[in-house]
């Protein structure tokens, strides 16, 4: 009996060995290829750390030498008592971000406050420039009637005066009249801190209807305008400053997550690979054994 089944039971045995055998390699050949991939995420996240470290370092030096810049031109709204005047409803935003991602939330946080005023009453007399293609990725979904002008090529390099005076000069050039608004930036507080803030902007008409503006003397039409132009650009220039310190500081701490995280994955996918590959091994002498038992 056991001799008349043989041909057909071996057959069959021999096909579901081979099934499971081939099953087994592609297990474990998709586990080494996503532990191949891993590892080399592993080492991209770590070199962008790294770098992010450099340009940290040197982004903290340059913001300590631009606060007094943005620091000196908000003190001058401050102590004119500089108000927004009631017969200009046209207000302006700018959303000061870059063209560069992998780095947290820093993008989306301006992008969150501008879209929280654009739901507001009112939105329909404000408009906005993005400042780097992130925001404006954000916010053109569903405010794109809004955005006047994007700045682009923002964040590759590190941000100079002379990149403030161009985004200086292309707001002024816009043909937009606004009579007051705000510069929405990432002020940075620590290596894993950052908060989003504002500066104030004000029209020219704004500052020369300024009670306290005759504290200043010698203000005349031009000098107020060249004044207005240059506070314009060092605002711009400190926002620059702060929110690449802020960028470079949450791509270094999102990198070092990542690391982190691919390492925890590269653990269990060696541990997931090592105990498929013990189990083909033991299936297999298993069968070896019975098959050799079953020939005695």
């Amino acid at each position: 009996m056991l001799g008349r089944l043989a041909p057909g039971v071996c057959t069959q045995v021999t096909m579901v060995f081979n099934h499971q055998q081939s099953r087994n390699m592609a297990t474990l050949k998709a586990i080494s290829i996503r532990l191949k991939s891993v590892k080399n995420i592993q080492k991209i996240t770590q070199s962008m750390k790294m770098v992010s470290a450099a340009k940290y370092t040197r982004a903290e030096r340059d913001l300590k030498a631009a606060r007094p810049y943005g620091e000196g031109a908000v003190q001058f709204y401050e102590r004119a008592e500089v108000a927004a005047p009631e017969d200009e409803p046209k207000q302006l935003y700018i959303a000061m971000t870059s063209d560069r991602g992998l780095c947290g939330a820093v993008h989306t946080g301006v992008s969150k406050v501008i879209r929280a005023r654009l739901a507001e009453p009112g939105a329909e007399n404000i408009k906005v420039i993005c400042v780097g293609d992130k925001s404006r990725a954000i916010l053109q979904r569903l405010y794109s009637k809004h955005i006047i002008s994007v700045c682009n090529e923002i964040g590759r390099l590190p941000p100079t005066f002379l990149d403030a005076a161009r985004i200086a000069n292309a707001i002024m050039t816009s043909g937009y009249d606004f009579g007051s608004g705000k510069i929405v930036y990432n002020k940075f507080k620590s290596v894993v801190s950052y908060s989003q803030s504002d500066l104030p902007l004000f029209s020219r008409a704004a500052v020369e209807s300024s009670p306290k503006l005759a504290v200043y003397d010698s203000l005349d039409s031009d000098v107020l305008q060249s004044y207005m132009e240059f506070s314009l650009a060092s605002m711009l220039f400190y926002a620059l400053k702060e929110g690449a310190c802020s960028e470079q500081s949450s791509r270094m701490t999102a990198m070092d997550n990542a690391s982190k995280n691919a390492g925890e994955m590269i653990d269990k996918l060696t541990l997931t690979f090592n105990r498929t590959r013990q189990a083909v091994i033991t299936r297999e002498l298993i069968e070896i054994i019975s098959g050799a038992a079953a020939l005695e």
